[in-house]
């Protein structure tokens, strides 16, 4: 995996989840501070120059995941797509290094 690609996509999406307008109603997140909370300790775990845990990082950009959810309550959907396309190639850059 290439961190460092995973840290600025996550970064991203912590800033949208972030959003004032989110509606959080479909996402298994309540709100923002547990969105908050779960992308921070992905952050927090690249910060360290460690590999998270691959399923987690997976289920937050799945389909109908927390995150896909979110951004379809919300009005940002086209820009997951394109976030969601930059964590799968930042997932395939040096999969030997992944977690499971």
């Amino acid at each position: 995996m290439d961190r460092t690609a995973l840290s600025a996509v996550f970064e991203r999406a912590w800033e949208l989840a972030l959003l004032p307008d989110n509606d959080f109603s479909w996402s298994s997140w309540e709100d923002a501070p547990t969105a908050l909370a779960e992308i921070d300790g992905v952050l927090r775990t690249l910060r360290a120059n460690r590999s998270p845990d691959r399923l987690q990082m997976e289920v937050v950009f799945a389909p109908t995941g927390p995150l896909q959810e979110l951004s379809l309550s919300s009005g940002w959907g086209d820009e997951l797509v394109a976030l969601g396309d930059r964590f799968d190639a930042a997932m395939e850059n040096g999969s030997h290094d992944i977690k499971t």
